[in-house]
């Protein structure tokens, strides 16, 4: 009797351990998610395009001379859980979005063999942030960042962040680089290797024989034994982009700009559509698992050509 109370308590705790994780990892979305807005609410305000001229040759931005704001809007969905989708189109935005979710409820039978821990019953938690910016200027590179822990009958990490320049950014791309780099070594020495080459394999276009972007790190499944380290990694990689991303911004919302160099953009554009519709895990699980549709499709560019 004392070993089955004692075993009984064993479980009891580690469900107690497991909520405080579940919650602690939803509060630091939410937070991650707030630094990021007021971050890029910042930029808009910072922005020096009081004249279109200062940015665009053909003043095409000049319906856009306010800087933007955050639009908000929460979501419930069927099943369990919920989320809140924010949205800003501004000067140097021409849209970005930053989402929050935690869902919870069961996978349906088909889907329920592709997700770890899940073959039995089917039920999960999730919660996450979700971020992809598409500035206006075709010199600010476009961005996706995204963090979650997932619950099944096992737990896990998963995440990255990966930059698509519109036009040639050496510079941008050895910043990004390099700050994700110092990120995952403080962490662990074999991180970076380890997801920058994940990243490459994953935002890859088969049917284009070419990358989505340059790259950064993705990574998933992460339960090295230590939660708490595994979160803190997670918490850092969110912090990390969000500094590097938006110096990169600050660097570059101000350079000129053509039209041909906005042809050039509405063209590459087209190749994360392509990405995010026919490949993209976060699409899919989103889909999948009866998510918000209009926060599953957030990623997708305002304006795209394909030629």
């Amino acid at each position: 009797m004392t070993q089955t109370r004692t075993q009984a308590q064993m479980q009891a705790d580690s469900q107690d351990s497991l909520s405080i994780r579940k919650a602690d990892a939803a509060r630091w979305f939410e937070t991650l998610r707030n630094d990021i807005c007021a971050r890029f609410e910042e930029i808009e305000k910072d922005a020096e395009i009081d004249d279109p001229q200062a940015c665009h040759s053909d003043g095409q931005l000049s319906g856009l001379l306010d800087a933007g704001q955050f639009e908000r809007k929460s979501w419930q969905r069927e099943g369990g859980g919920g989320g809140e989708i924010s949205v800003m189109h501004g000067r140097v935005f021409e849209k970005v979005g930053v989402n929050i979710s935690v869902v919870h409820g069961q996978f349906s039978p088909e889907f329920r063999g592709s997700i770890p821990g899940a073959e039995a019953s089917g039920d999960f938690w999730a919660g996450g942030i979700s971020l992809v910016s598409h500035p206006h200027n075709p010199f600010v590179p476009s961005a996706h960042m995204n963090t979650r822990f997932i619950v099944t009958s096992k737990s896990w990490f998963g995440g990255g962040g990966d930059l698509t320049p519109m036009m040639p950014a050496a510079a941008e791309e050895a910043l990004f680089h390099a700050d994700l780099k110092a990120c995952c070594d403080a962490h662990d020495a074999a991180y970076y290797p380890k997801f920058k080459d994940w990243c490459d394999e994953y935002f890859y276009l088969p049917h284009r024989d070419e990358p989505r972007g340059v790259g950064g790190i993705f990574y998933d499944y992460l339960d090295s034994g230590d939660a708490e380290a595994d979160f803190a990694f997670t918490r850092d990689v969110g912090t990390c982009f969000a500094d590097s991303y938006s110096q990169i911004v600050r660097q570059n919302m101000n350079r000129r700009w053509t039209s041909d160099d906005r042809q050039k953009q509405l063209v590459k554009r087209g190749r994360y559509v392509e990405f995010n519709l026919l490949y993209d895990r976060g699409t899919l699980f989103g889909l999948k698992t009866g998510g918000n549709i209009e926060a599953i499709l957030m990623s997708l560019p305002p304006e795209v050509k394909w030629p």
